[in-house]
């Protein structure tokens, strides 16, 4: 969530494993490391070592100040992380660049949507409350899940604090100057991020050494970053704790809550309709991934887009925009409304967007002869 910007896509699902609880380990401050003299002559391997010890000194200083977390238990974390290639190269190659056609597969699959029946089945009382309480239906719920860890099979590999730690201060650069500031405000994120975690570890009593995570940083069924596990998990049994690791009643009421408070859901209303598009119909192509509201439903027809079925239509003057896939069979264009933007805001990618909500559509068909 995440992601909340990038988010990170699951592998290939895994044979079903059992992720181990999460206890509290107090860390045993240490001193804070010596100052080391730069060397001379100065290379650049030693320039980078000095920009990440400045950096790092910076870090810890205004995390200590802002979550009143010691500085020294700060530096003993930091001691432990390290800053991996793996996780540059994998930021630097996100699959939500591959075209839709090649994007879908990896998540329409019949094993997916048998699996997402499966857990429906299975969790249906929670999964009901979550969507009395936040209005968030249920096979949406179940749909994020299984494009984000495969229902809580693959919640990734990576150590967490590595993830943020290099990509708070060794983001991958393009070298391309039009990118840099975009990859300026991408650093800044990620070292927010870190300073996150350390203040999820102050709430929940976290050892945020030992937890494992996507190569972005996002953890647990739901795969929350790290300020979207303090600012929208929720405790869903009573039991007094927020934990996404292993309680599912937390896991399920956090991703609904989340789509209620992050994502503005409105209950009941559409999210996407595939169009037809008229020859001379005028191009509405938006660059980016920014879904911009900026028509109507009678805009678009005007504008010659109309939705393909017309069985179940929203009013003409709803809030609409249109977006253009690239599917198997040529371009797909799509009339998509709020409901779509909020599950952007879990992913920014449109393709992520598109893929949770036509699983989540198959996952809600009963299969024939089923009760």
């Amino acid at each position: 969530m995440i992601r909340r910007l990038l988010l990170c896509l699951p592998a290939a699902l895994l044979a079903a494993c059992t992720t181990s609880p999460v206890h509290p380990v107090v860390l045993t401050p240490t001193s804070p490391p010596p100052v080391v003299p730069a060397p001379a002559p100065v290379t650049p391997a030693a320039n980078a070592q000095a920009d990440l010890a400045t950096a790092r000194a910076a870090f810890v200083r205004e995390t200590a100040q802002r979550f009143g977390i010691p500085a020294r238990q700060i530096e003993a974390v930091l001691a432990q992380a390290q800053i991996r290639e793996p996780i540059r190269a994998a930021m630097a190659n996100p699959a939500e660049a591959k075209p839709w056609r090649e994007y879908r597969p990896i998540f329409l699959q019949p094993s997916r949507i048998e699996r997402g029946r499966a857990f429906l089945a299975a969790h249906r009382a929670a999964l009901q409350r979550a969507e009395d309480t936040y209005g968030v239906p249920k096979e949406l719920i179940v749909a994020i899940l299984g494009v984000e860890t495969g229902y809580g099979v693959n919640q990734g590999r990576w150590p967490v604090l590595d993830a943020l730690y290099t990509l708070a201060f060794a983001y991958p650069r393009s070298g391309d100057p039009a990118k840099a500031a975009y990859e300026d405000r991408r650093a800044a994120f990620f070292r927010d991020e870190l300073a996150q975690l350390f203040a999820l570890a102050k709430d929940e009593g976290l050892d945020i050494t030992t937890l494992k995570g996507s190569y972005a940083g996002a953890m647990g069924w739901g795969q929350f970053m790290p300020s979207s596990y303090r600012q929208y998990a929720v405790d869903g049994d009573g039991d007094g704790r927020r934990d996404l690791f292993n309680d599912l009643d937390d896991v399920i009421a956090s991703v609904a809550n989340y789509f209620a408070k992050k994502g503005g859901w409105q209950p009941g209303g559409p999210v996407m309709l595939r169009a037809v598009r008229d020859a001379a119909a005028t191009d509405l192509a938006q660059p980016g991934n920014t879904v911009v509201l900026d028509q109507t439903l009678a805009s678009l027809a005007s504008l010659g887009y109309r939705p393909a079925v017309t069985e179940v239509m929203p009013p003409p003057q709803t809030p609409a925009g249109l977006i253009t896939l690239d599917g198997e069979a040529g371009p797909e264009y799509w009339i998509v409304f709020n409901n779509f933007r909020a599950i952007t805001t879990y992913n920014l990618s449109r393709l992520y967007a598109t893929a949770v909500y036509q699983l989540s559509q198959a996952i809600a068909v009963q299969p024939e002869g089923e009760a």
